[in-house]
C-alpha cells in the first residue's frame, strides 16, 4: 500500500471536534442570530481560547445552546505533574474511547506543548512506548488543535509559544489533518511557523509535500541509526524509505524552506552510541547542515535496554562536534510521569521505572 493510501484509508473520528468547524459551519449553528455573533464565537474559540459557556458577551441562552452543540473533543482522564510543576501530562479520552496524551513544558524562555497526531502509532519503533502499543486511529485536525487550546489555557498567564508535533503518532502519516491543524494554529491563533515543529521517522513523500507548502515550519527527523541495516531494525519504516532516499528528501526540504533540519537521536547503550555510530551520523548530517539533538533513551516497558550514560552522551556529542556537526544534549523532562520523549502510551497506570521527540 502506498503512503497516501495509508493516510486516507485509516479511520478518523466520525464526530467533528469544535475546532474542525469552518466559519461557514459555525454560521450554520447560529442561524437567526445577528451576523456579528459568528465572529464573536470564532474569536472566542481561537483568540481567547474560551469555551462557549465562558463567552460572556453572548446571551446566556446562546451560551447554553452552543455548549451543547460544541462539546469538547477531549475528556480529561488524568493529569500529572513533574519537574516541580514545570511539566504537565494529560491523558485524554476521545468520544469513541480512543486515548491520547499531551505534554506541556515550561522553560525560562518559552512554553512548549507536545501534541499527539494519532491514537497509537503504526511505525513500530522498538524503543518507543507508543509504537509498542500499536495503532488505533487518526486524529482529526480539530482534535489536534484542541490539545494546543487546552495547553494555552493551562499555561496562563504565560503565553504558549511553541508547538511540537512529537507526541503519539507519526504526523506525516496523518498529513492532511496535521496540516489543517498547522494552518489553523498559524492563521487563526497567531503562532509563528518558526515555532511549529513536525517530527517524522522518515516518511519521504510527506517530507516532500512539506517542502512544497507555503508555511516553512520546522522539521525534525527521528533518525537513531545512520546505516540501513541497524536502522531497519530500530525504525522499520526505513525498509520502505532507506537512508539514501531520506537524505534526498531532507535536502529538498532544506533548500525549499531555508530552515535548518533537526535530527533526533535516542542514545541507546551499546546500540547506537559508539564512535562508529557518531561517524556515520556525521556523514549523514553534515551535508544537510543539520543540527543533532541527542536524547538519552527514556525507559519503556517493552524495550529492556537502558539509555547511554551521561559520560558516553558527552563523548558522542564531542565527537560529532569534532566532525563538524552541531549537537546538543536534550534535557529530559517528565520521565517520572512517563511524559518524556518516547514514553507516551495513553495509559493511566503507574509510571515505568527502568524514544525521542
Amino acid at each position: 500500500m502506498q503512503f497516501d493510501e495509508w493516510d486516507t484509508r485509516h479511520s478518523l473520528s466520525a464526530m467533528p471536534a469544535p475546532y474542525d468547524l469552518t466559519p461557514e459551519d459555525l454560521g450554520g449553528l447560529l442561524v437567526g442570530e445577528p451576523a456579528f455573533r459568528s465572529r464573536q464565537v470564532w474569536e472566542g474559540l481561537h483568540t481567547r481560547v474560551q469555551r462557549p459557556e465562558e463567552m460572556t458577551e453572548l446571551p446566556e441562552a446562546l451560551r447554553v445552546s452552543l455548549a451543547e452543540a460544541l462539546p469538547r473533543a477531549l475528556k480529561e482522564v488524568t493529569q500529572q505533574s513533574a519537574d516541580d510543576g514545570q511539566t504537565t501530562k494529560w491523558l485524554w479520552q476521545l468520544h469513541d474511547g480512543a486515548q491520547v496524551e499531551t505534554v506541556l513544558m515550561h522553560y525560562p524562555d518559552r512554553v512548549t506543548v507536545c501534541v499527539s497526531t494519532q491514537a497509537g502509532c503504526a511505525m513500530a519503533c522498538q524503543f518507543c512506548a507508543t509504537g509498542q502499543a500499536g495503532f488505533s486511529r487518526q486524529l482529526s485536525g480539530g482534535e489536534i488543535v484542541e490539545q494546543v487550546v487546552e495547553a494555552m489555557r493551562a499555561a496562563k498567564p504565560r503565553r504558549l509559544s511553541n508547538v511540537v508535533f512529537m507526541g503519539m503518532g507519526e504526523p506525516l502519516a496523518n498529513y492532511d489533518r496535521v496540516w489543517s491543524a498547522v494552518t489553523r494554529l498559524h492563521g487563526e491563533m497567531g503562532l509563528s511557523a518558526r515555532h511549529l515543529t513536525l517530527s517524522t521517522v522518515g516518511i519521504v513523500p510527506g517530507i516532500r509535500r512539506l517542502a512544497a507548502e507555503s508555511l516553512p515550519v520546522n522539521l525534525a527527523v527521528s533518525l537513531h541509526a545512520a546505516n540501513d541495516e541497524k536502522r531497519d531494525e530500530l525504525v522499520p519504516i526505513n525498509k520502505r524509505y532507506p537512508l539514501g532516499e531520506l537524505a534526498l528528501a531532507c535536502a529538498e526540504y532544506v533548500e525549499a524552506t531555508g530552515r535548518r533540519l533537526s535530527i533526533e537521536w535516542a542514545m541507546i547503550h551499546d546500540v547506537n552510541d559508539q564512535g562508529s555510530d557518531a561517524a556515520e551520523l556525521a556523514r549523514f548530517a553534515r551535508p544537510l547542515g543539520a543540527h543533532v539533538n541527542l536524547i538519552p533513551l527514556n525507559p519503556t516497558p517493552g524495550y529492556a535496554v537502558r539509555g547511554s550514560s551521561a559520560a558516553r552522551v558527552r563523548a558522542f556529542r564531542d565527537q560529532l562536534e569534532s566532525l563538524g556537526v552541531n549537537a546538543t544534549v536534550r534535557m529530559t523532562r517528565g520521565a517520572e510521569i512517563d511524559a518524556a520523549c518516547g514514553q507516551l502510551a495513553a495509559s493511566p497506570g503507574s509510571p515505568v521505572r527502568i524514544k525521542p521527540s
